[in-house]
């Protein structure tokens, strides 16, 4: 829904709105706050299925601060999004207006398909013109909610699943320890099937059964419930795929697992080249960035489809190169146009790049290619070349010379 100018000072004078959050700046605790409202307002407790709106640059009886809205500033505020505090990430707009006379920058937030939506891990509401923490009935009624939308593939239900095929231990000591806050955890108000139901990982505690999420986040037999939940690896001695193969493994097992399991086959398979003849001390190139390998392998699990396919991730070492093959093409906003390019991001799983997130195997959102192109130009390496097709994205990553 876009607001007008009428639509946003009308805002600005409602001061009891439950839709409007008022900053005089960005500078103090405003972040913190800010941060707050976007959550509260993606989770649309009172179910007003309309957008929340933070203004930076007015006074809290809606009266302009006289702030110099900068590009700085609204790139600060566009940062939210990505930042990874806030998850699953909030739909929202940020853009510079004239109202009242004045600038100021206007952060436009769109009800969440899939809350609840936490901030640092708490679940934040609004009550009228106030902000706080969401209570259990809260949340019951947040996860509700998510039942009536139409829910990406990951929150999909797997009818043939039960509870029991999800882990309690690796719930508990993994993935909650990094999604909810300590004090909020501490409280223990939830049973087992409410925490599972708060972190998409069942449908609800009524209907405990397990999501898409659930299964490859939490099953020790994930392939059993998802069948293309794995990764195949290949280790080819030569150029070709029909040389000799040195090395080959079927990798899979619930999330966590599988990513440790392709950091160690990829370090393992890293050679590092020591030269000491240049200078005093000696220094150690290896053929390929760990850093890199990790940020396009974790980007094609992330992005990849997993509906209606048998299909694995596939990577493909050879003597030269590494070919990492992804099943699923572009998605959303995302062509093949503009595939890598800054600032343009979207996400066939959502809720999986979140738990991704949680489970400390993302830092921040949207940079991945960025950040692996980086790490190969620093090491000597030639940038990735990607090839995206209609079902299928298909990476090169060439040795250094």
């Amino acid at each position: 829904m876009k607001l007008n100018d009428a639509d946003l000072e009308a805002l600005l004078d409602e001061i009891e709105s439950d839709q409007a959050e008022r900053k005089e700046s960005f500078k103090g605790d405003a972040p913190d706050k800010v941060r707050q409202a976007i959550c509260a307002f993606a989770n649309d407790l009172p179910n007003h299925g309309t957008v929340g709106v933070v203004f930076i640059g007015a006074k809290d009886n809606g009266s302009p601060s006289e702030l110099n809205v900068t590009d700085e500033l609204l790139l600060q505020l566009a940062d939210i999004r990505s930042d990874g505090n806030i998850l699953p990430l909030p739909s929202m707009t940020v853009e510079k207006y004239t109202l009242k006379g004045a600038e100021m920058a206007v952060i436009t937030v769109l009800p969440a398909d899939s809350p609840p939506v936490r901030y640092k891990g708490r679940i934040w509401i609004r009550t009228g013109p106030r902000r706080g923490i969401a209570s259990a009935q809260d949340e019951r009624i947040l996860n509700e909610k998510r039942q009536h939308r139409d829910l990406p593939f990951d929150l999909q239900p797997v009818t043939f699943a039960t509870v029991a095929n999800l882990s309690k231990t690796l719930f508990e000591s993994e993935y909650l320890q990094g999604a909810i806050a300590p004090d909020i955890l501490a409280a223990n108000e939830r049973t087992y099937e409410e925490r599972l139901a708060a972190s998409r990982m069942i449908e609800s505690a009524d209907r405990p059964v397990p999501t898409v999420l659930g299964c490859i986040v939490l099953s020790p037999r994930a392939r059993d419930l998802i069948p293309s939940n794995y990764v195949q690896f290949l280790r080819i001695d030569g150029t070709e795929l029909a040389d000799p193969i040195k090395d080959e493994e079927v990798i899979d097992g619930p999330l966590a697992q599988m990513l440790r399991r392709l950091d160690d086959k990829l370090e393992a398979h890293i050679q590092t080249a020591v030269e000491i003849a240049s200078g005093p001390l000696e220094r150690r190139s290896p053929d390929y960035p760990l850093v890199a390998l990790q940020q396009i392998v974790r980007n094609a699990l992330m992005h990849r489809t997993y509906e209606a396919t048998h299909t694995p991730v596939r990577i493909t070492w050879f003597d030269d190169r590494i070919e990492i093959a992804s099943p699923g093409g572009p998605y959303g906003i995302v062509t093949r146009q503009n595939f890598g390019k800054p600032g343009y991001t979207d996400y066939r799983n959502p809720n999986l790049a979140e738990t991704m997130k949680v489970l400390g195997f993302v830092q921040r959102f949207g940079v991945g290619i960025q950040t692996a192109q980086k790490a190969l130009l620093n090491n000597g390496n030639p940038p990735a070349e990607f090839s995206p097709e209609d079902n299928l994205v298909f990476v090169t990553i060439w040795r250094r010379r």
